[in-house]
This record gives structure tokens, C-alpha cells and sequence, in this order.
């Protein structure tokens, strides 16, 4: 048994060892492990620059709420994953905007652009062509029409605006702290992009909250160019006060709101009780029947 218990923790050790390693390295490898002597000269040359020039990449309109943080696994317009672009830098570029080259061969993807999803499904164009039938050049022009310009989908994320008013961001820590966002621990991993909690997988309008990553100031849901007669559909909740900054008053006001379906299993609950206590009351009466007959 003691011995069983020995190779199990040692298994289950080799199984984390590899997914840290993994982690890491990413696709850096080509898809040969390194040598263990390799992968520390690896992690010598790689992790401070990896540390101190992590770059943040998010997607959403200019001026408001990051509705997507792309992560390692996040597709990019010409469907290779983000890990799968260069990520790390011994020195920032000066040139912004940045961009990320996709590094697998073949692809003529310039940077790394997100591109929205309908659930599982590729979005369409307003050519009526999905998204894998354009060009993942820039402009994204169309493979199957000559009269489609460039990708422009209507779809509407879930911040109310369509698909085409949004933007890939990819910006360094100090710029992301400028805009007052959270920037997460300093990790090893390759490609985090803008992963700093476990609330970063989670949409932009699922994410005001404190947990993960923070909530954003109120003038995030607020476009630029607007007055203040233009109100968010965050802002709309009863209760909530214009001035009030910050998300966390408005997670808690929403969260207070009772909604018709709560309304409606509160009614059922209490009938249910009335007619439980009905039963009880006609179980003792009838009992009580029982035991007078049998005195007399």
C-alpha cells in the first residue's frame, strides 16, 4: 500500500511538473520538450524579460468596459490561438499601436485580433459570409465576394454595442494601470495576455465585481462623446444614484432587485405552506374524532 501511495504522489508530481513546464513554454519548444538542461537555460533567458514586459490584451469600445481579456487559448481573427503569437519581448516596441505577428507558418496575420463568437459559432459578415471567409490580412477582405470592403459583423456583444465599434487593445502594465485597470501578479506563464483572476474568463458585464480583476470606474460604461443624459443599461437599476463611482454600489443594488420569476416562487412557497399547515390542522382534528369515539 505504501508503495502504491509512493508511485501515485510521484505521478501526480511529473503530471504538475509538466503542465508548469507547459505553462512556460508554451509553443517556444516546436513541439519538442526540452532537456531538462535546456529548460533551465530556458527559464535563465527568458522569465525576467517574460516579468518585466508582460504586454495586457483585451477587446472592447474605445473608452468603455473590457468585454473580452484574451487569454492563451483565445482564438485570433485567423483562428490560431494567442499563444500562438509572439508574446514575449526582451524590449518593448516604442510604436504603438503594438502589434503581435502570428508565429505559425504560413499565416499572414499581421497581430493578434480578437474577433467575436455566437456562442460556438463563427460570426457572419454583413456579406452574409462568416468570419473564416475572410482574409486574415489586414482589412480582412472577403474570399467569396468582390463587393465586401472588410469584415464588419452586427452582431451585439453583450455591452449593447455591435461587434464592429470593437477594438483589440494591447497595451504594457503601465499603461493598463493608467487606465486605472488591475494588472494581477507578476507569473512565468507565456501568453496570459489580460488574465489576471479567475473572473477574466467571464464576459465584461459578468465581471462588475470586485472579484479578479476589480471593478472599473463608473465612467468606463459611459462612451466618450456622451452627456450625461446617456445612461448605461447598468446605470438604469432602481436605486442607484448618479454619483456614485465605482461598480460595487451598483452589483449591490442589482443583487437587492427581486425579479418577477423570485416574486412568483415566493407566492407558490407561501401557498404551499398554508395548504401544509391545512393538513396538519385536519390530521389533528381528525384524530382528535378518533379519540372521542373511543372513550364513549
Amino acid at each position: 500500500m505504501e508503495a502504491r501511495r509512493r508511485r501515485e504522489g510521484s505521478a501526480t508530481a511529473a503530471v504538475q511538473d509538466y503542465l508548469e513546464y507547459r505553462r512556460i513554454v508554451g509553443e517556444d519548444d516546436g513541439g519538442r520538450p526540452f532537456t531538462p538542461e535546456e529548460y533551465e537555460e530556458y527559464k535563465r533567458k527568458v522569465l525576467p524579460s517574460r516579468l518585466q514586459n508582460r504586454l495586457y490584451v483585451s477587446c472592447g469600445v474605445p473608452g468603455g468596459m473590457d468585454c473580452k481579456l484574451v487569454g492563451p487559448e483565445t482564438p485570433c481573427f485567423c483562428t490560431h490561438r494567442y499563444k500562438q503569437h509572439r508574446t514575449d519581448f526582451e524590449e518593448l516596441p516604442s510604436v504603438r499601436p503594438l502589434t503581435l505577428p502570428c508565429l505559425v507558418r504560413g499565416c499572414g496575420c499581421s497581430s493578434y485580433s480578437y474577433v467575436h463568437r455566437n456562442g460556438s459559432q463563427p460570426l457572419r459578415c454583413q456579406c452574409k459570409h462568416s468570419a473564416p471567409d475572410h482574409s486574415e490580412l489586414t482589412g480582412h477582405p472577403c474570399r467569396k465576394c468582390s463587393t465586401c470592403p472588410g469584415f464588419r459583423s452586427p452582431f451585439t456583444c453583450g455591452c449593447g454595442q455591435p461587434s464592429y465599434a470593437h477594438r483589440t487593445l494591447i497595451e504594457t502594465k503601465e499603461e493598463r494601470l493608467a487606465r486605472g485597470l488591475p494588472v494581477g501578479k507578476d507569473v512565468p506563464y507565456a501568453a496570459m495576455g489580460g488574465l489576471t483572476g479567475f473572473s477574466s474568463l467571464a464576459e465584461g458585464y459578468m465581471r462588475l465585481d470586485d472579484s479578479g480583476i476589480g471593478a472599473p470606474p463608473s465612467s468606463s460604461l459611459v462612451p466618450h462623446g456622451c452627456g450625461s443624459s446617456w445612461d448605461h443599461v447598468f446605470q438604469k437599476a432602481p436605486g442607484t444614484k448618479p454619483e456614485e463611482a465605482g461598480v460595487n454600489s451598483l452589483t449591490g443594488q442589482l443583487s437587492g432587485l427581486k425579479t418577477r420569476e423570485e416574486e412568483e416562487m415566493a407566492y407558490f412557497e407561501r401557498r404551499y405552506q398554508e395548504r401544509l399547515k391545512m393538513e396538519k390542522q385536519a390530521k389533528r382534528k381528525a384524530s382528535a374524532k378518533g379519540k372521542s369515539r373511543g372513550t364513549d
